[in-house]
This record gives C-alpha cells, structure tokens and sequence, in this order.
C-alpha cells in the first residue's frame, strides 16, 4: 500500500499530536500523563537536535554553492553586480516591513508558553550603549572559522560561507574541485534531511503534544493574529512595495506587470515553489513581460535560489513573534543578527520544504530562541508559504525588468 505523501503525514501528525495534547489535559496529573508528557519531551528533543546535527554543514554549503554559482556570469559584471544589489535590497526592505509590523502589532503579547521557560532562563539579556552593540555584533561576524564551525556560531558561519564563496567566483576555474566538494557537501547534507523528514510526523507530534498539554487555549488566538499579520504585511510588499519599485525604475504599469506576470503567480501560490514554477516563470517573463532572454535567463534562476523578499519577511515576523511566546524582548543586537540572518540564510537554500524549516531554525538559533517554537510554526506553514512563494515569484520577474533597465543605461 502507498504511503501518503510526506505533507500529508505531517499534517496527521500535527493533528494526532493536537488531540493528544487535549486528552492529556483532560485526564489531569495521572502517572499515564506524566510517562507520556516525559517520552513527548524525549522524542521531540531527539527531532530537534537531529535538525540541529545537520544545521551547519547544509548552511554553510549552501551558501558557498549559492555564491560560488555566479561564476558561471563572470562577463555579466554589471548585469549580476545589478541583480544582487536588486535582490539584497528588497529583501531587506522585506524584512524591515516584517520587523515594523511584529512591533507595531505585536502578535504573542502577553502570553508566555511554559515550554518555553528553560529557554527563557538560558536568554541572556545585556542592556549596553549603541557602541557596546556595535562592537558585540562585529565580534558575532567575524571569528576563527574553525571555533565557529565547531561551536555552531550561526552568524560567523553565514560570514565565512559568504566570503568562501566570493573567494571561489574571483578565483574561477582554478578551484573547480573545492566547489565541486562543497557541492557534494550539500548534497549528502540534504540526503540527511530527507532520511531525519522521515521522522518529522513523530517528532511534531511530540512537540505538539507538549504545547496542547501545557499551555491554554489563548495561544490559538494569538497564532491567528499572527497569521493575519504575516499574510497582510507579505502582500503589502507584493501589491505595493515591489510595483513601486518597477514603476519608479521602469514606469511600467502595475496593472500591465500583473497581467503578463498572472499565470507564474498563480503557479506559485499553489504550489508554494520557487523551483517549480520557474519554467512558467521564464516564459512569463520573457514571453509576457519582454525581458531579453539572457537576462532573463540570469535573472530568474539566481532568483528561484537567493531572492526570498516573502520568506525573510515571515522570518523576521516570526522570530519576534516567537521571542514574545518565551517572554524575551530581543534587544537592537539580536534584532540586528535576525535581519543579516533572514536574508543571507536565503542564499543557495534548495527549494525543498524540509530546508525551509531548517532555515527558521537557523534564525532562531542565531540569537538563541528556542527551537521547539517550529512546532507552532510548522503546522500554519502551508498556509503562509502559498502567499509568500508569489511574492517570491514575483520579485524575481521585477528584478528582471529592472535589471534589464538599469543595464542598458549608458555607465
């Protein structure tokens, strides 16, 4: 008999382990309880630190493949050089709009999750001056690469990674096999994430277990409001911030952009998949909106990968969102870490949902939120990746446009 598909078998753990939450608390202190509530608490820590075991060298590989990929657009100076400015910049506006509505309504107030109290407890605020946080950043970047392989420094290893690959995009074809190492690293990385998947049913329904069985029913309603504030604030940046970017570039029309834009969109929002929507976003782009077929041919690839406007948003609403369940307010160098996070932690990400949840666990691990928080997010992912997969879409085909009209104006 046919298993049902990976999503499905999340999805009916997530509800298993809902129900199970519930009877839980329905049957009170009981010795059955507690035996259950203990092997929850060991299977959904076995989940995490799996995910964790494999968090670095996927990282760090990915990012290193992502960069080192443009190599292959080495005459193309001002074409990429454009197209990564274009890219690196949305997404940071992405992610300052997911910071400013996080704080302005501030879903998860008020309301600290039991579950979360040991991390609490380990959250190690410091109240410091402006030049105090500078320097503690500095020092989060830019360390002994070993110490922060070692020791799993999340930010260092996005530096490192980052630089590796510039290295190796200067360096050319002289260095083919490390690239080729690394890009078996990757590989064999992912190849773990699929055999750990296999777990995921069990291990959220662990973690989901405990969440029902020790927390009231408020936290439902906050999850809604969070929901509504991800939603809302994903298509403001796609209805209005990147088609005023188009048209303050470009003067194309909106509308026009829309229209010959619609089928990849569409695409996208069902199948909540940069990766495979792209052949309809290629023809979209070149067929519909006129973008020269090597441009566009640049462009839209690197952007399937690296161009996640929808995902860095979500990430850094969602690191709020869970710093305000375990009852920590992130100060300026936290909040600093989660913006470089979210958006370089989007560089060479495979366009696999499994990896999706890794890179949330990547942003919560960088200024130590706890990570058991994926057992809330993961079951309304489905419904939040539909929207914010559009958005990536559709920055990638603006990108195109306005690279192609930034690169035909004389230098």
């Amino acid at each position: 008999m046919k298993l049902p598909s990976l999503n499905t078998q999340i999805l009916i753990g997530c509800l298993l382990g809902v129900a199970g939450g519930f009877w839980l608390t329905a049957a009170g202190a009981t010795p059955l309880a507690g035996n259950t509530l203990y092997g929850a608490k060991l299977i959904g820590n076995l989940f995490l630190d799996l995910l964790r075991m494999v968090l670095v060298p996927l990282v760090f590989s990915s990012i290193v493949v992502g960069v080192a990929n443009l190599r292959a657009h080495d005459q193309m100076h001002r074409v990429w050089i454009t197209t990564l400015v274009f890219f690196f910049s949305t997404m940071a506006i992405a992610v300052l709009i997911g910071f400013g509505a996080a704080h302005l309504f501030r879903p998860g107030e008020g309301l600290q999750l039991e579950m979360f109290a040991e991390a609490t407890r380990n959250f190690q605020t410091r109240q410091m001056p402006l030049p105090d946080y500078i320097a503690q950043f500095l020092r989060g970047m830019f360390q002994n690469p070993f110490k922060a392989l070692a020791q799993g420094e999340i930010l260092a290893i996005v530096m490192i990674a980052l630089f590796l690959g510039i290295a190796l995009v200067i360096g050319g074809e002289r260095y083919r096999n490390i690239r080729t190492l690394i890009a078996e690293l990757q590989e064999l990385c992912l190849m773990i994430v699929g055999w750990i998947m296999r777990l995921a049913p069990l291990g959220l329904a662990a973690l989901l277990l405990q969440l029902v069985a020790t927390q009231n029913a408020d936290l439902l309603g906050s999850l809604g409001h969070f929901i509504v504030v991800v939603i809302g604030t994903t298509l403001f940046h796609g209805i209005v911030v990147l088609p005023l970017l188009l048209w303050l570039v470009t003067r194309k029309s909106p509308f026009a952009f829309f229209k010959g834009a619609r089928e990849a969109l569409v695409t996208a929002f069902v199948t909540s998949s940069s990766s495979a929507t792209l052949p309809i976003t290629l023809r979209c782009t070149e067929q519909h909106l006129h973008v020269k077929k090597d441009i566009a041919n640049f462009v839209v690839p690197l952007g399937a990968t690296v161009n996640m406007d929808g995902t860095a948003l979500y990430e850094a609403a969602a690191a709020l969102f869970v710093a305000r369940l375990a009852g920590i307010e992130l100060d300026i160098a936290s909040q600093l870490i989660i913006f470089f996070v979210a958006m370089l932690g989007a560089i060479g990400a495979p366009g696999i949902p499994s990896v999706g949840m890794l890179s949330m666990v990547l942003v919560l691990e960088s200024v130590g939120l706890p990570t058991a928080a994926i057992a809330i997010l993961l079951p309304i992912d489905r419904i939040l990746d539909t929207v914010r997969t559009a958005v990536n879409v559709e920055g990638d085909m603006v990108g195109s446009l306005i690279v192609q009209k930034l690169s035909e104006q004389p230098t």
